[in-house]
């Protein structure tokens, strides 16, 4: 067992610790609040952990990791960081209409079922949605608790600081990222084409890339006292792999099997996403063909067959083939920047493992 995986498995013993310490709080209230934690638990129980990773390795790049007060910080950042995830995507399924995650019932379709189960009266889908935004808030609330917590831990308020200033950075970086997302998939009739895939990359860039590799790199090596250069060298890595990793996903959302990737096959199709693929579909095809193709992007009653003709049409164009070279000249560039950096070697060997896992998922 690496170093590195023995510190990811504290990572999942600070989460399971620290919703069992919220419970108490939540059932003084009311019994009934037990629901948050045991969707919370049942959440975060699934995932990579790519952005504990992250974080884990950009403090190891750059520290010597000499300091016990540091590494127990560094694992409790990186519990903030999953939780913060969480809160993300319960948001995210509700903004997109998503009713699975991770293999499971999205938080909202669970309090919508919660709804059914007990009789409650009025409308069980608005209870679900009201419900898991506030179950959502609360993981927000949650993870800056942990941030706290790892930042207390720090003898070194500077670090402390700077830590602070770029998870903040990062957190509204995140959300008006998802807020562009929206706006792309309700605007784009009034965006001139040419724009199209300037607009795709500003989300991905914005709603995943930077929070997703970036931002935890950075945080594991600003925790710990990091140099500028060393940070600035990590972000030259992080962020076009996280731009390569966001493309992955959206191939993975257009072509993906859902026994690997937790969500139905074309989900992303349904739920009208304007990624960089489809806007790259959009520019291969004719006039006419566009047309029938946005017709049918974001209804959400498509079947098998009009998602596969709609992963025929994407093909066809050449859209999956530019983004598949997109994937492997951002992984490129990323890894460059890697072997460029004063690192340290066996972090760096850890970053290269990452980066493959990041880009190489399969459908």
């Amino acid at each position: 067992m690496t170093q590195s995986t023995h510190l990811v498995g504290q990572v999942d013993t600070e989460i399971a610790e620290f919703l069992a310490s919220r419970e108490p709080i939540l059932v003084a209230v009311a019994d009934e609040l037990s629901s948050f934690t045991d969707f919370s638990r049942d959440l975060l129980s699934g995932g990579k952990r790519f952005r504990a990773r992250f974080c884990i390795a950009g403090w190891q790049a750059t520290s010597s990791g000499a300091h016990s007060a540091e590494e127990r910080a560094v694992i409790t950042l990186a519990a903030a960081l999953e939780i913060f995830h969480a809160a993300a995507l319960v948001h995210d399924d509700i903004i997109d209409n998503s009713d699975t995650r991770r293999g499971m019932p999205a938080a909202h379709i669970r309090f919508a079922a919660l709804h059914r189960d007990e009789h409650f009266a009025g409308a069980a889908g608005a209870f679900g949605r009201a419900s898991a935004i506030l179950h959502g808030d609360l993981l927000l609330g949650w993870s800056d608790e942990l941030v706290d917590a790892a930042l207390a831990l720090l003898p070194d308020q500077d670090n402390a600081r700077s830590t602070r200033a770029e998870f903040n950075r990062m957190r509204t970086e995140v959300t008006v990222g998802q807020y562009l997302d929206i706006l792309e998939e309700n605007a784009w009739p009034t965006v001139p084409d040419a724009d199209t895939i300037r607009r795709a990359e500003r989300v991905m860039t914005f709603k995943s890339a930077k929070y997703s590799v970036e931002a935890p790199l950075a945080l594991g090596a600003l925790i710990g006292g990091a140099s500028a250069a060393q940070v600035d060298s990590l972000r030259r890595f992080g962020l076009p792999l996280g731009l390569a990793f966001q493309l992955r996903d959206d191939v993975l959302g257009v072509f993906g099997d859902a026994t690997i990737t937790g969500k139905p096959a074309g989900d992303d199709l349904r739920e009208g996403k304007r990624t960089v693929l489809v806007a790259l579909a959009r520019q291969g095809m004719s006039h006419s063909q566009r047309g029938a193709f946005d017709d049918a992007l974001g209804r959400g009653d498509l079947d098998a067959a009009a998602v596969a003709d709609l992963q025929r049409q994407i093909e066809f164009s050449g859209a999956l083939e530019s983004t598949e070279r997109s994937i492997s000249s951002y992984t490129a560039d990323a890894l460059d920047a890697l072997h460029a950096a004063d690192l340290d070697p066996h972090a760096v060997a850890e970053l290269e493992e990452l980066a493959q896992l990041l880009t190489k998922r399969s459908f």
